[in-house]
């Protein structure tokens, strides 16, 4: 078996340890000594000196920053913390390279190890909602469009919905993995003029990155930007759902409800109050996410080779986007799963005046009985707004006391348009696909 990489030998319990700034200065570290041994491999410098780095390297996070006070300058103060540990071998490290190989590839690692976080997370969440899909498969609720009823659906269809766009959330976290988990080592421009273009081949295979294409003194910061919106597009489908739980909530719906704990308190002014404040707060996030992918977005156009405008946005952006899409995760997946489910209200909306969301289903018939599509429409919608417009009004009644509908469709007939089990014949196709 080849030996473990660098980034195998090193596990993170969780996101905020990623983003710390020992973290960073480790990543730093690992990736100066990566360069040493890739430079000795190739005969650059002597196998002795690297085991000496190696055996002696480290650095003081408050040393850094006493330096980088004076110098003004990040890299150059923990180059110079870590020789005060080495000594005399320090003169083998960050042979041939500059400032931005250094931070660019350590980011590359914090970034690698960012998304196989969101990923894992991704994935419970994904698992918990095939299982609620499958539970509430023939939950019958009412659909709406334009946040009015429209036909049929089953509360698993649309969890199924939510499923196959967590899925393609994760296809996008999987491309933006491959576009992050780059190196670069070729100095500074990127033109490899003082060190090897097969030093960043090893090294970066050391690391478990690849090297990138053709860089300039920085990694381009569009992939950066994939990263960024990924995550956007992401959290802006949690706010989706997020608000879906929202109005389904709702005191006059309460179709499901959030998980309520027994010292749970909803408002310090009236007790009654249940409210959904997780939705809410993903909602909010959600926002927050997505305003970083403009700043990412702007990332993108560097002055010529390379300036650091990039660098103030990342140190803010990056970890706060990373740690709050894991924390959006994590969240929504505890929501759904201790989701509350109420099929009788839902089994009440839905035959709310008398059951007007089968309108479709009785027009089909009485087309299909051989009436004009445009007669059958203006009877039934006749009916149903009839319906709607009175206090306790009722479609089907109102249809079983029409003389043309009498006339072309039996008891039976008329009454097997409200039947659910019509708009759930073909549930199978879709969650077959999903894999529920």
């Amino acid at each position: 078996m080849p030996p473990q990489t660098l980034i195998e030998r090193y596990t993170l319990p969780a996101m905020g340890d990623i983003w710390t700034d020992r973290h960073k200065l480790e990543t730093w570290l690992q990736v100066e000594i990566a360069v040493c041994e890739a430079q000795a491999e190739l005969g650059y410098t002597p196998q002795e000196a690297v085991e000496e780095i190696k055996a002696k390297a480290n650095f003081d996070p408050e040393r850094v920053l006493e330096i980088e006070a004076e110098v003004k300058h990040d890299v150059i103060a923990f180059l110079t913390n870590v020789n005060e540990y080495v000594g005399d071998a320090g003169r083998y490290i960050h042979l041939g390279m500059t400032s931005s190989d250094v931070l660019d590839t350590a980011l590359a690692l914090q970034l690698v190890n960012s998304v196989d976080l969101l990923i894992a997370q991704l994935d419970e969440l994904i698992e918990v909602t095939r299982e609620r899909a499958h539970e509430h498969k023939y939950t019958v609720m009412a659909g709406r469009s334009h946040g009015i009823h429209a036909e049929p659906i089953t509360f698993g269809f649309k969890l199924a919905g939510w499923l196959a766009e967590m899925l393609r959330g994760r296809d996008r976290l999987l491309q933006a993995r491959k576009q992050v988990a780059v190196g670069k080592i070729s100095g500074a421009v990127g033109t490899y003029a003082n060190i090897d273009p097969q030093v960043e081949a090893k090294a970066c295979e050391r690391l478990g990155l690849e090297p990138d294409t053709a860089s300039t003194q920085v990694i381009s910061r569009d992939r950066h930007a994939d990263y960024v919106t990924a995550l956007a597009i992401l959290t802006a489908s949690i706010e989706r759902f997020a608000v879906e739980i929202r109005n389904l909530q709702r005191t006059d719906v309460l179709e499901v409800e959030e998980f309520f704990s027994k010292k749970q308190k909803g408002s310090s002014a009236m007790p009654h109050k249940r409210n959904p404040i997780r939705s809410e707060r993903l909602t909010g996030l959600a926002r927050v996410v997505r305003g970083y992918s403009v700043a990412a977005l702007e990332n993108i156009a560097l002055w010529h080779e390379r300036d650091i405008s990039h660098s103030s946005v990342e140190r803010m952006m990056l970890p706060d986007i990373s740690a709050t899409t894991h924390f959006m995760l994590a969240e929504l997946t505890k929501l759904i799963k201790n989701l509350l489910v109420y099929p009788e209200n839902m089994a009440r909306n839905l035959n709310c005046y008398g059951g007007v969301v089968f309108s479709q289903r009785v027009m089909l018939q009485l087309v299909e009985q051989g009436m004009a599509r445009e007669e059958a429409y203006r009877i039934v919608q006749r009916c149903a707004h009839a319906a709607w417009n009175t206090e306790g009004g009722d479609f089907r009644s109102l249809l079983e006391q029409d003389e043309a509908v009498q006339a072309n469709l039996s008891a039976a007939a008329l009454a097997d348009c409200f039947e659910a089990k019509h708009h759930l014949r073909n549930l199978d196709v879709i969650f077959q696909r999903l894999g529920i």
